[in-house]
């Protein structure tokens, strides 16, 4: 061996060895510390939903008195008070209905905040189709509370006050009526969003009209059940007042599901 090629080995010994694969560690790096961004935009959203929440909650407390007041219309008497059975109930009750109220008001603020989340991570076509679904869906929500409120809920405490007037005296509390009246509209705007949820199974292809049609005998029992278990009574009047609407909401599925089929490219 010559002199250059004995300086040229020595200097390949003494260069010092590169990394392995700088690529996989580059990418592994990239990847920790996008899903830590992205940790840190959900929390900043959260934080953003919270303080838009404690807003409107405390907004509420100015009128939650009032709103009391009006969740007792439905009963038709002016001078019926609720009772209270715990020297704290009431101070309770009133800050649940505030924050009720709150949430009610601080909603668009969070599905905004949910949205700006969610919404980089959607094609154009997926976030069309998620904001076209949100009247919609805040709509029939809506015509199921005012269902409940100006025609189920009159109806039902009506029957409930005046059951058995000569045996039992209707001294409701505080705690049992307000969580009455809250989760029966509740339960009867989530019910109206029936068509809505058919809709979109169809247009999915999950679901096609031709199937709901076949299966009418069991929307009826489910209907039926549905009815029991949001009606307080037992009596088929008030069973009936929800029936009614669930069964006509199951047609307006059929429809809407034969029209998001059709659109969705699939046939029976």
């Amino acid at each position: 061996m010559d002199d250059t090629q004995l300086k040229t080995a020595q200097k390949k010994l003494s260069t010092p060895p590169l990394p392995a694969e700088p690529e996989a560690i580059s990418e592994t790096e990239a990847r920790a510390m996008s899903f830590f961004e992205h940790l840190g935009e959900l929390r900043n959203r959260l934080i953003r939903a919270f303080l838009g929440l404690i807003v409107t909650v405390g907004l509420s407390m100015l009128f939650a008195s009032q709103l009391l007041r009006y969740l007792l219309t439905p009963i038709g008497d002016e001078q019926f008070l609720l009772q209270t059975l715990g020297p704290t109930e009431g101070v309770v009750i009133y800050f649940r209905v505030a924050l009720l109220a709150g949430a009610i008001l601080a909603m668009p603020w969070m599905l905004w905040q949910i949205w700006m989340f969610i919404a980089p991570g959607l094609m154009p076509s997926e976030k069309r189709y998620v904001l076209s679904s949100v009247p919609p869906t805040t709509l029939l929500f809506l015509i199921g509370i005012a269902f409940a409120w100006f025609v189920l809920m009159p109806a039902a405490l009506n029957f409930l006050q005046n059951f058995q007037s000569d045996i039992f005296r209707a001294e409701w509390t505080a705690d049992q009526y307000v969580a009455f009246v809250t989760s029966l509209l509740f339960w009867i705007g989530v019910s109206f969003e029936m068509p809505l949820v058919f809709f979109v199974l169809a247009r999915m292809g999950l679901v096609g009209p031709k199937t709901l049609r076949n299966n009418w005998r069991l929307a009826v029992v489910g209907a039926s059940v549905a009815a029991a278990l949001i009606t307080p009574t037992v009596d088929p009047f008030n069973m009936a007042l929800v029936m009614g609407p669930l069964l006509a909401l199951y047609v307006l599925s059929i429809v809407l599901s034969s029209i998001a089929y059709k659109r969705g490219g699939f046939t029976e």
